[in-house]
């Protein structure tokens, strides 16, 4: 008989699996505990119903065999206690062709009680590439296995591939059941759209010898991401051991909790030797920060390794000095960050809304090996000035062949972190004064200036009763942002809406009103991570906050800032984005006298000034360009001290009257 006859017999005597009525009645009796899927057939082109039909069965363990060829299925749930173990060798796969429902996931196991997948040598395997492609509905949430509100569920061996999503996503049930008791042990996950695996809601979560590697499509695009979506949800006693996340488009670790705050559980995080090789960043953690939105809790890293990663190695973001402590022992940063040499390896940050000082970490015999001669740890100032505090230990730096044991004294701390120096000024108080211009009359020509203004912003714009007012509005697209119509709003000097109107993305949009009192009228912008720019004005406009840093992209030129006379102490604070974007920024005082200039500020500046009181008012100048070494993209400005009022030409000027 010819071998390739023999091979399509076979073939078709495996497509021909029969269903076995015998056992699976004595399964259904109870006189047989453990069955093998096969017994409800097999069908090599489609295996759901025979798969769902023996998790359904009430057998204690069923065993999915290896049969030559993948079982091919579409979505399955998993029953309560139970335990499926995975042949070696034994596939499921996703259906081509289904999926197409944006939250289909191959496995579910949704309140459950009681669970073991067991599956050394098998896989599980999806297909993201169809996915993301024009005939799916785009989304993140097609994950290979996803556990809702389960308890006691322990996944072993397993290799999971090529979700539309997460490899295992770890969440909410009904009436927002966390999972409790869940284990994650020798599992790889593998090329995952959104995350190797999700954590939002979990009591007592255990991942050891976990490989969570080469995750790309949509972000975060992490490793593993703990991120809860609101306050009642949880992350208690969570604890990796010897896990590697390796070679993702985003974090190796990334926790993102600023969701949980003062009124949730404490989250309680535990890492013990694991690494992070060749992600974005390797450990970003980001908390909230003020006394009502930062979660307490204690977060613990004991000789991990974060290495090879594009940013830095470590990152902190908002972390409160007090309330939730954490601590670092023997841990090692390897070559982080070595083509952005404005980075440090070790980053501190504070969000412009952060309101309390970051810091209260430990950092207890740890090493750091690093061949650019830069500072080994610094802060990411957005806030406004917040100091770094209660970070104490010991570093071991190794450079080029040269090794230092670094004390994290105060004055090495200062150093390395000037933000910790910066002299703190009150904001000036505006509230309920009045804006007017300084100049009796003005030029149109130059007037709009090029402010490139990012994120919600608010401008100051003058007009006179019975004034008919316009202004051109540019709407330009940020890399590949998409853009939703801009919203554009105008308030009267009394509070009265006189103005609700958008703007078309990447077109210049003209607005008009006629002036109904005298006086300024507040105009809010949101280009969101695009740009707003007035590139045309009948009117002086100023951009305007309370105090907190304006956001600018991209620009150059002069702007201008109005110092009251009896102001004898003031600031201006020039941050760029901490990630190679900076700006180089000169202040000139009101006689055109070069006061400062500094060049490549990534890292925030103050330009500090004393100064007798004054007969009047003054109107200086900081010119911006672009900086001989960073890129001129993200850069803030804040004014302390001074009116938070920033005109893009002296006869745009408004001043408190």
């Amino acid at each position: 008989m010819p071998l390739a006859y023999c091979a399509l017999l076979a073939s078709a005597l495996q497509a021909q699996t029969p269903v076995d009525q015998a056992n699976i009645d004595a399964v259904k009796a109870g006189t047989v505990k453990v069955a093998r899927a096969s017994w409800w057939g097999f069908d090599p082109a489609d295996s759901t119903e025979a798969l769902q039909a023996a998790f359904n069965s009430g057998a204690e363990k069923v065993i999915v065999e290896d049969l030559g060829s993948p079982w091919i299925v579409e979505t399955l749930r998993l029953a309560s206690d139970q335990e499926v173990v995975f042949e070696e060798g034994a596939i499921v796969e996703a259906k081509r062709g289904s999926f197409k429902g944006t939250g289909d996931s191959l496995f579910t196991a949704w309140m459950t009680e009681n669970v073991t997948l067991r599956g050394y040598g098998a896989t599980w395997r999806m297909h993201k590439a169809d996915y993301q492609g024009p005939d799916y509905a785009k989304a993140e949430w097609r994950h290979t296995l996803q556990l809702r509100g389960a308890r006691n569920t322990t996944i072993l061996g397993l290799a999971l591939e090529e979700s539309g999503g997460d490899g295992i996503y770890v969440g909410v049930g009904d009436g927002g059941a966390p999972c409790v008791d869940v284990t994650i042990r020798d599992v790889v996950c593998d090329r995952h759209h959104r995350q190797g695996i999700s954590v939002i809601s979990v009591r007592n979560l255990l991942i050891e010898n976990t490989i969570m590697r080469a995750t790309s499509g949509t972000p975060p695009m992490a490793g593993i991401d703990f991120e809860p979506n609101g306050p009642t949800e949880e992350l208690v006693n969570c604890v990796m051991r010897n896990c590697t996340s390796e070679g993702n488009q985003g974090d190796g670790y990334d926790f993102y909790i600023p969701t949980l705050n003062a009124t949730s559980t404490e989250a309680s995080i535990r890492f013990e030797n694991c690494r992070s090789i060749g992600n974005s960043r390797g450990l970003v953690f980001t908390t909230g920060n003020g006394a009502d939105t930062a979660v307490q809790g204690r977060a613990e890293f004991a000789g991990c390794t974060f290495e090879g990663s594009r940013g830095p190695g470590i990152i902190l973001n908002n972390k409160p000095a007090e309330g939730f402590p954490m601590r670092f022992e023997g841990c090692a940063v390897v070559n982080c960050a070595v083509e952005q040499p404005t980075q440090s390896p070790i980053m501190f940050g504070a969000e412009p809304a952060a309101s309390r000082p970051v810091g209260g970490v430990q950092f207890i015999d740890c090493s750091l090996t690093d061949p650019v001669d830069r500072r080994p740890m610094s802060m990411n100032d957005f806030s406004g000035g917040l100091p770094v505090v209660g970070v104490s230990g010991r570093l071991t730096l190794d450079r080029n062949g040269q090794r230092d044991v670094l004390e994290l004294t105060d004055g090495l701390l200062d150093e390395w972190m000037p933000t910790r120096k910066l002299k703190p000024i009150p904001p000036y108080d505006l509230a309920g004064r009045r804006l007017a211009p300084v100049a009796d009359s003005w030029q149109l020509e130059g007037l709009a200036g090029a402010l490139r203004l990012r994120n919600a912003a608010r401008l100051a714009l003058y007009a006179a009763q019975g004034d008919a007012v316009s202004f051109r509005v540019r709407y330009a697209q940020v890399g590949q942002y998409s853009g939703q119509p801009l919203p554009v709003k105008v308030t009267a000097p009394s509070g009265a809406v006189v103005l609700v109107a958008t703007g078309e993305f990447m077109q210049e949009t003209p607005f008009e009103f006629t002036a109904a009192e005298t006086g300024s009228y507040e105009v809010t912008l949101d280009p969101g991570a695009n740009t707003a720019q007035v590139v045309e004005t009948t009117h002086p406009f100023c951009v305007i906050s309370g105090g907190d840093p304006l956001h600018f992209l991209g620009t150059t030129g002069d702007v201008f800032f109005y110092v009251p006379a009896e102001v004898t102490e003031f600031a201006l604070k020039v941050f760029g984005e901490g990630s190679g974007e900076g700006v180089r920024a000169t202040l000139f005082n009101a006689q055109d006298e070069q006061v400062e200039d500094r060049d490549d500020i990534t890292q925030p500046h103050q330009f500090y000034v004393q100064r007798p009181a004054a007969a009047d008012g003054e109107v200086w100048r900081l010119h911006l360009q672009k900086a001989t070494t960073a890129f001129l993209e993200d850069f803030q400005v804040q004014l302390q001290g001074v009116p938070s009022v920033l005109a893009p030409s002296r006869d745009a000027m408004l001043a408190p009257e």
